[in-house]
This record gives C-alpha cells, sequence and structure tokens, in this order.
C-alpha cells in the first residue's frame, strides 16, 4: 500500500507494535520469550490469517531470524 509505516489503527510502525485480527486495537498482551516487555495492538493482517499474531521487528533480518513459531502470549488489558 501507500503508507507501508502507517499500522491499520494510524499510528508509526515501532517496537511493541503487533498485528492481529481476533484482537481489538490497543489490546495490551505479554509474550513468552520477551521478558515484561508489553505489546500493543494497532495494526490488521490479511482477512485469512484469523488467529495470527505478527509482531514487528526493527528490521527484515530479526524478523526473519525470530521465523515462525507458535507462541504463548497473555493478554493483560483488552
Amino acid at each position: 500500500d501507500s503508507t507501508p509505516w502507517i499500522t491499520a489503527s494510524g499510528t508509526r510502525c515501532r517496537e511493541g507494535v503487533i498485528a492481529s485480527n481476533f484482537l481489538p486495537f490497543g489490546t495490551q498482551v505479554l509474550i513468552e520469550g520477551f521478558g515484561d516487555r508489553v505489546f500493543v495492538v494497532e495494526d490488521r493482517m490479511n482477512r485469512r490469517y484469523n488467529k495470527r499474531i505478527d509482531i514487528w521487528f526493527r528490521s527484515y533480518q530479526d524478523a526473519r531470524q525470530f521465523g515462525v513459531r507458535t507462541i504463548k502470549y497473555h493478554v493483560i488489558k483488552a
């Protein structure tokens, strides 16, 4: 799209932003493996990704290194 650095909620991409189609915007989530870092749902993915979370990484290399995996998460504030 013409604004790749703008999330579906209208904010800029940055660390701590996640995309999810099944959680409402603003939901705060702890993801196991990231310590006490709080992630916030501010973006959406293609409609076919119904039960997935996409974590924003600063670099393509970091995202590739993390890869696709099954994670555990905890909603701390909906």
